[in-house]
Order: C-alpha cells, then sequence, then structure tokens
C-alpha cells in the first residue's frame, strides 16, 4: 500500500528567506544529513517512491475558481499556526511500518542535535477498485 508521510512546521520556527531562525550551519547540516540518509535507507528496502522539502509559506498561494476565473491569496496565511514543511511517498507493507518511519523522522535533530519531536502526519493513499 502507498503512504503520504506529512511533516508540519510551525511558522514560528521558519525564517523564511532568512532560512531557519537560531539555526546553526552545523545544526542545518546535521538535519540535511539525517534526511539524507533516511531517504537512502528507504530507497534501499525498496519503500521510496518520492520526498521533497517545500519551500516556506511566503511562497505559497490558494487558487480558488469564481466564475471560472482563478482568485488567488498569496501566503503565509494568518490563520493557520502550522505549514506543510515536506513529504515523503512511500511504499510499504503495513500501517506498522508507516508509524516506525513516522517515529524516526519525528526526531530528526534540530538546534544542538536535539530531537524536533515533530508531528508526522500519515496518510493512506486510496486505492480505487
Amino acid at each position: 500500500m502507498k503512504y503520504m508521510l506529512l511533516m508540519n512546521s510551525n511558522g514560528n520556527a521558519w525564517g523564511g528567506d532568512a532560512g531557519l531562525p537560531g539555526w546553526s550551519p552545523e545544526d542545518i547540516d546535521r538535519m540535511m544529513g539525517f534526511m539524507e540518509d533516511l531517504n537512502k535507507d528507504l530507497q534501499a528496502r525498496g519503500e521510496w517512491i518520492d520526498a521533497q522539502g517545500l519551500t516556506g509559506p511566503q511562497d505559497a498561494k490558494l487558487v480558488r475558481a469564481r466564475d471560472g476565473q482563478p482568485v488567488i491569496t498569496d501566503g503565509p496565511f494568518a490563520e493557520s499556526k502550522e505549514f506543510l514543511a515536506g513529504y515523503w511517498l512511500l511504499k510499504l507493507e503495513s500501517d506498522e511500518r508507516a508509524v516506525e518511519i513516522a517515529t524516526r523522522i519525528s526526531v530528526c535533530p534540530g538546534p544542538g542535535g536535539a530531537p524536533l519531536n515533530q508531528e508526522i502526519q500519515i496518510r493512506p493513499i486510496a486505492e480505487l477498485p
């Protein structure tokens, strides 16, 4: 079964064009190394389909049709405290494996190497009959 694992980030932790405030270059390197190792492991196990980090909410747009024409709202969106920071699209054998990977992602290192303990949303991808 395919799963999408979604990583949200608190808007206060994101510095927009300034990057990640409070994160040293070493902290960023540690986090990127963690993500690279995770993705390589998932690829080696044949579970990885795709994974991407997303730009910050300042680059986001909401599009809604009005009378067949696009109405575009630029981000960031004040009503949202969190935003989608990245995702993994995986082919896994079980919900338990999805939980195992989500737990691993959650402890991604942050400033000073402390685990971020971020919330990771697991969404099975619906399979049409």
